[in-house]
Formats: structure tokens, C-alpha cells, sequence
């Protein structure tokens, strides 16, 4: 999948999500939750607030947890050795912390072992959007 397409992909997928979390008159939520794209170990992620434990005072929210997550990272191999999908998906843990309808999170995510490198714990940032 070419960089521009999966930017479109992302974009589109972005977009639904706004457009499904408006509010009706008689203030149903469709969608409730955090969703976020971010910056960990030269490549990007896009997640969801998952399980996690919620502390909130309005109009702050501060959750420890769970972070379910789509991680888009291409592999940086020798010519003709196997690699790994751009897109694999993941499970991260971290804080998120929310102001209103803006979201900062610390995620971090473990990298497994592989024949060239050893596992590896990564911190990252992210920016999102809470609905």
C-alpha cells in the first residue's frame, strides 16, 4: 500500500468517526471514547482508549490503561529477506490525559525479539480527539 493511499485511508477513517460522534437533540452519544494517532519507534500508531482506569473532574479526564492499537511501520530489511505488514496491530498500555475534546497521550508499546534485535520497550506521543 503506497503512502498516500494509506493517508487517505487514515483520513477517511478520521473523518467517519467525527462524523458519527455528533450529538442528537436529545443528547445520545453514538460514539463515546478517545481515539488517537501518534509517533513511537519510527513509525506511527492510531489507537482507542481501551480498559482502563478513568479519573475525571470536568473538564479534565486522566486514564491509565489498555490501548488497542493499529501501528503503521515498514520494515527496514535486506533485499529479498522477509518482513512484517505496514499495518500490524497491536496492544499498548499508557496515560492519556484529556482537556475538554483534546487528547495527549504517552503510550508505550514493547517490541518482540527478533533474530537481528533483542525486545525493547518504546515510548511514544500522541495527539486525539475525545468524543
Amino acid at each position: 500500500m503506497k503512502t498516500q493511499n494509506r493517508v487517505a485511508f487514515v483520513s477517511c477513517l478520521v473523518l467517519t468517526m467525527f462524523f458519527f460522534s455528533t450529538k442528537a437533540q436529545t443528547k445520545a452519544v453514538l460514539f463515546d471514547g478517545i481515539l488517537t494517532a501518534g509517533y513511537v519507534d519510527h513509525g506511527a500508531f492510531i489507537n482507542c482508549a481501551g480498559p482502563s482506569i478513568k479519573f475525571s473532574k470536568k473538564p479534565y479526564t486522566v486514564l491509565l490503561g489498555m490501548l488497542p492499537s493499529l501501528r503503521i511501520k515498514e520494515d527496514k530489511v535486506a533485499a529479498g529477506a522477509t518482513k512484517n505488514s505496514v499495518l500490524t496491530p497491536n496492544l499498548g498500555f499508557g496515560l492519556t490525559a484529556a482537556f475538554r475534546h483534546i487528547a495527549v497521550q504517552l503510550p508505550v508499546f514493547y517490541n518482540a525479539k527478533t533474530a537481528a534485535k533483542n525486545g525493547e520497550w518504546n515510548l511514544g506521543v500522541g495527539l486525539g480527539y475525545k468524543f
